[in-house]
């Protein structure tokens, strides 16, 4: 008999999938059993209780039983909490990977029953159940959506070398999980695969059974919480643990997807280029975060060259393995013959390498390849500091050292052509040959180019050191912008330097120049490894002009003729603006204009074949404004950019920094991306991508590839659409900008962001909220490198914290106020003012994207809230009179019961019952991990004020607190 035998969670009555029940409950029962095991039978029945209280008090709407929950939790000691806790966080961890499984299977099963019935050995044979189209949001569904539409195969091809698809990797503090229980919840993940797997034998499943359970004893026995904060190093390896695992894998699989979707619905494959290009902010964004320094930078760039170049020698063998061919049984082009003749010229290879493959040409040509790679790889410096000497030794000089990623992917093209020619069609776009053809694409020798951000106050403090420095101005920070304009015009006019190289300068000044130097010589190694450089807070022309005459005095680019009278600086960067209050999203526009009509800008963008990249927040709008203003400004900002962009004949990418949760513009990237007024539909997009969400959505093979696809899906089908002019912004005309509906988006916007300053505005508010909340926890928890301060991680106020601690500590406390507050309202009142605004609001739920992605995150945060447990923290942890709960859950009443009135849903997220039912499955377990965190709070205070504990005593409280942020963080499969 198993010795998990016997333990149930009833799951049952959930409304959960029967697949899906049975995990949850075998892994509970597993868990149970270790941990009575592990911990006694003593904190297996607390916390049994405590889930049956919390699970009654959910079903019966019975306050008191939570109440009865949190006075047993009130009598536990410190160890008992914390054993508590670890048992829950690990189960929430083991509930998460069960439910990715069951998002596999059901993706799996769905693309069983599509496809054509005559493919061969395909979805539709034997079985007799079969789907008339493709799956949903697929690859195939996006092509075969274009054929019925009308596409021909080269307008298909024309829209697919269009795509410029650029998912950014960033280290914000928003993955509080360490490595270690990621890898564990991985190797789980592949142990439950194997169980659902019908093909698994009774031997192999009771094997499997073994090893499930000892590896949730490994998890349960593991430390959650780190013991100080990461390295920058070691969240370059953290993204680099994502990058070359599932996301190498996937790219590959995407592209083989996009060729069979050609052959299946126009009978032809063609070459399709790297449409995805990974990039990542991990070890250069410097935005606030003191740690990366130049030559953390440098050592990111060295890390990701020789880790990438290890990795393709990789796949070179494995291709060596299939490319067998003999010149015995086929010929080769004479291309490759020529080929191989100068490489013996320029590289040797050893005798027996050269025995070997004497009558096998292919393998020989890889030969050489492989040795050019292993001398660029073993060149990369390997220390922890990373000169800037030290790369440029890396400048393509001649030899091995001359060979760059495009020679690599001309050789590959050469094979493929070789093969093609003598009998093996198709060669290049299957196979292992494909994969590394898409891989040097992609990757190239530098895995993902490094953007590099810096605040555009710190610009202006280093230009006033250094026009000081030169003698120019004393004060340039104090001149209105006019004057700094003039000034910036002429130096970036002028080929000389400000200062003589080597000149000693004070910070910032000094550092932002070894910044710059460390970005010309990259450029000089491999253009590719560098991306842009972004300027938060852009408010003025100046704010972008700051960063080019610091690029100029570093040596990057050069004064140049662009007409007969005029000079201007011209850099081979590309530096972008970010907009990110309400503000600079109202003004975006107008400022892009003014930037597109200065002359010095001008040339430079002229040499950039008219491409600009835009930055958008997401996360500081809403902090700004509030849910639905930001949502409406960044909307409209969008439409505004692409009429000045079209207007000046510009290349437009926008670049939007999303995060994990909808009040930072996270949500169902495919609505997303659909959502976008159609004007900047051109096939150019940038997201960034991170913490919880990277590994949420790469750590296992199947979600990568499901997520890419619909990235790929959304961003085709809506340029193709845009480009033959049947793409539809639905009822509202943006460029009419008193339409009836877009004057009443701005009343809704209005209202809302007025209710929400109203909140954050009092001056009683934000004593409250750092007490109601665990913020003061969450700025001490050891999960980034980058403070959640501006300022100080000890002194935090509202307007210097991040935008993710912020949202982090509203999900932990179970407001998740920056995802719908204001919704009652705004709503509320423009119902009731005019007839026939409820039918309006009800016509645009139904026909226009953008307004249904919103209202369908609002009610999805809605969902995920538990006002009744943020009572529970208002009433224990509030000291003062002035409480802000009544108006949060007034607006909350009110904001349901109109997005139940505008939805025709009868409870919310009822549309989407998936994520319905697995919300009410969580609710009773995350309730426990909610009172635990309060009795905590109310520890460490009283701790603060008393005298006598020990060092000790306090460390572990602490620890115990970080534990149960984690927790309900893996409950709500949320940080920030």
């Amino acid at each position: 008999m198993p010795r998990w035998k016997g333990l149930d969670l009833e799951t049952e009555g959930t409304g959960i999938s029967r697949p899906l029940s049975r995990h949850v409950n075998l892994l509970g029962a597993m868990l149970g059993q270790i941990a009575k095991e592990q911990m006694g039978e003593d904190v297996f029945e607390r916390v049994e209780s405590l889930r049956l209280l919390c699970k009654r008090a959910d079903r019966d709407d019975d306050e008191s039983l939570r109440a009865e929950a949190a006075e047993k939790i009130s009598e536990m000691t410190l160890e008992e909490i914390v054993q508590v806790l670890h048992v829950y966080t690990t189960f929430f961890h083991l509930v998460n990977q069960a439910e990715q499984q069951e998002i596999i299977r059901i993706n799996r099963e769905r693309s069983r029953r599509s496809g054509p019935a005559d493919w061969p050995l395909g979805p539709g044979s034997g079985d007799g159940h079969r789907d008339s189209s493709p799956r949903s949001e697929s690859i195939d569904d996006a092509i075969y959506q274009l054929k019925q539409d009308g596409a021909t195969i080269d307008e298909v091809i024309d829209w697919l070398s269009d795509l410029e698809i650029g998912p950014t990797l960033t280290a914000h503090p928003t993955e509080a999980r360490r490595r270690t229980v990621l890898q564990k919840q991985q190797r789980i993940a592949g142990l439950l695969a194997t169980l659902q797997s019908p093909d698994a034998t009774p031997d192999e499943r009771a094997t499997t059974l073994d090893e499930l359970y000892d590896q949730i004893a490994f998890l349960l026995g593991t430390d959650e919480i780190r013991s100080e904060r990461p390295t920058v190093q070691e969240e370059v390896e953290q993204g680099h643990y994502f990058v070359h695992g599932g996301i190498w894998d996937t790219i590959p699989r995407i592209h083989q997807d996009v060729q069979q979707a050609l052959r299946r619905h126009y009978d032809t494959t063609a070459d399709v280029p790297a449409f995805l290009t990974y990039r990542s902010w991990i070890g250069s964004d410097r935005d606030g975060n003191p740690n990366v320094t130049p030559n953390v930078t440098r050592w990111t760039f060295a890390r990701q060259r020789r880790t990438t170049l290890d990795h393709l020698l990789d796949e070179l063998d494995d291709l060596r393995d299939d490319l067998s061919l003999s010149r015995n049984q086929t010929e080769v082009s004479d291309e490759l013959i020529s080929s191989i003749e100068r490489d013996a010229q320029s590289i040797t290879l050893d005798g027996d390498t050269l025995h070997r493959y004497r009558n096998e040409p292919y393998r020989l040509k890889l030969a050489y390849m492989e040795e050019r790679l292993r001398a660029l790889r073993d060149a990369v410096p390997t220390g922890e500091t990373v000169e800037t000497g030290d790369i440029a030794r890396l400048i393509p000089t001649k030899g091995a050292a001359a060979y760059t990623s495009e020679k690599l992917a001309d050789d590959l093209q050469m094979i493929a052509e070789s093969l093609e020619s003598h009998g093996v069609k198709d060669a290049g776009r299957t196979g292992r040959l494909h994969r590394m053809r898409v891989l040097v694409d992609t990757f190239g020798f530098h895995l993902a180019a490094l953007d590099v951000r810096q605040h555009s106050g710190v610009h202006e403090k280093a230009i006033t050191i250094l026009l000081r420095h030169a003698g120019v101005t004393d004060d340039y920070a104090a001149l209105p912008e006019d004057e700094k304009l003039e000034i910036l015009r002429a130096e970036l006019s002028n080929p000389r330097p400000l200062v003589p190289r080597g000149t000693d300068l004070p910070h910032p000044a000094g550092t932002l120049l070894e910044v710059f130097r460390t970005l010309r010589i990259m450029l000089k190694v491999d253009p590719d490894a560098v991306g842009a450089y972004i300027v938060s807070m852009t408010h003025s022309v100046s704010d972008l002009l700051e960063p080019m005459l610091l690029a100029k005095e570093a040596g990057i680019g050069s004064v140049e003729s662009v007409n007969d009278d005029t000079d201007a600086f011209v850099c081979p960067m590309d530096f972008v603006p970010l907009f990110e209050t309400i503000e600079d999203l109202d003004a975006a526009d107008d400022r892009m204009e003014a930037l597109f009509t200065d002359d010095l800008y001008a040339a430079h963008l002229e040499r950039r074949d008219g491409f600009q990249e835009i930055m958008l927040g997401y996360s500081d709008s809403n902090k700004d404004g509030g849910y639905w203003m930001a949502n409406w400004a960044l909307h409209k900002a969008i439409y505004r950019l692409g009429v000045v962009c079209n207007d000046y004949d510009i290349d437009l990418c926008l670049f939007h920094g999303r995060g994990g949760t909808v009040g930072r513009g996270g949500g169902h990237t495919y609505q997303a991306i659909r959502a976008l007024p159609s004007n900047v539909h051109n096939g150019k997009i940038r997201f960034t991508e991170q913490g919880e969400i990277i590994s949420f959505r790469y750590a296992l093979p199947d979600i990568a590839r499901r997520h890419v696809e619909q990235l790929v899906s959304a961003t085709l089908t809506a340029t193709a659409r845009a480009d033959s002019g049947e793409a539809s912004d639905g009822p509202v005309g943006l460029d009419e900008e008193e339409t009836e509906v877009a004057t009443l988006l701005d009343e809704i916007a209005d209202r809302a962001m007025e209710t929400y300053r109203d909140m954050i505005d009092d001056p009683k508010w934000w004593p409250w909220y750092t007490e109601v909340t665990p913020i003061e926890h969450i700025s001490r928890l050891p999960i980034a490198s980058r403070p959640v301060s501006r300022s100080s991680d000890e002194e935090v106020d509202f307007e210097d914290l991040r935008a993710i601690p912020w949202g982090f500590a509203w999900t932990q406390a179970r407001y998740i106020v920056p995802g719908w507050y204001g919704t009652g309202a705004a709503f509320e009142e423009v119902i009731s003012e005019r007839d026939g605004t409820l039918e309006t609001l009800r016509h645009c739920y139904r026909d226009w994207p953008f307004f249904t992605a919103v209202m369908d995150s609002a009610q999805r945060e809605m969902a995920r809230a538990r006002l009744p447990i943020a009572h529970h923290y208002d009433e224990r942890l509030r000291t003062g009179d002035t409480s802000f709960h009544d108006s949060i859950d007034a607006d909350f009443d009110r904001g349901r019961e109109a997005i139940l009135t505008i939805t025709g849903q009868d409870e919310l997220f009822d549309n989407t019952p998936v994520l319905q039912k697995s919300i009410r499955l969580r609710n009773p377990y995350t309730d426990v991990l909610n009172l635990l965190q309060v009795e905590l709070i109310e520890r460490d205070r009283a701790m603060a004020d008393e005298n006598g504990h020990s060092e000790a005593h306090r460390d572990s409280l602490r620890m115990a607190l970080f534990l149960s942020i984690n927790g309900i963080a893996a409950a709500m499969q949320s940080t920030g």
